[in-house]
């Protein structure tokens, strides 16, 4: 079956991604999607979402941005291809969509974050031209 990438711009379109995007953080609860999303999309917030016939099998958000090192951007994040359907190119294309995006919006790079354990990540965004730059720190409050 072939697929459809569409850019999403609303939280009720963004909503029904919540079960895909807990496959990568299972700790976020529905209700906190919801409102972290109204929070988001405000502040240059999108998905791409990837669909075969009516159901999502992959999500990537992302946002537009500027910072002084890099001028305009794009930051993916929370990237995810439904297990089930993995090893199909799915990834690729989103991947694709997404730096092709990038473009249009003329942005100047394209930045992500990758779990330090996420060795099957690390590997996708390096065959895809990504390289590491530097370490992201986190301090919880």
């Amino acid at each position: 079956m072939p697929i459809e990438i569409r850019k999403l711009h609303e939280v009720a379109d963004m909503l029904p991604n919540w079960r895909l995007i807990t496959q990568l953080t299972p700790e976020l609860s529905e209700q906190e999607y919801r409102t972290l999303l109204a929070a988001m999309i405000p502040h240059n917030y999108f998905q791409a979402a990837v669909y075969e016939g009516d159901a999502c099998v992959a999500v990537s958000g992302y946002w537009l941005g500027h910072k002084l090192y890099s001028g305009r951007y794009m930051e993916i994040d929370n990237f995810v291809v439904d297990e089930a359907h993995r090893d199909r190119g799915i990834g690729d294309a989103l991947v694709k969509w997404l730096v092709d995006e990038a473009w249009r919006e003329q942005c100047k790079h394209v930045m992500l974050d990758a779990y330090v354990e996420n060795f099957r990540a690390h590997r996708f965004y390096y065959r895809h031209g990504f390289h590491a730059r530097g370490f992201h720190y986190l301090l919880k409050l």
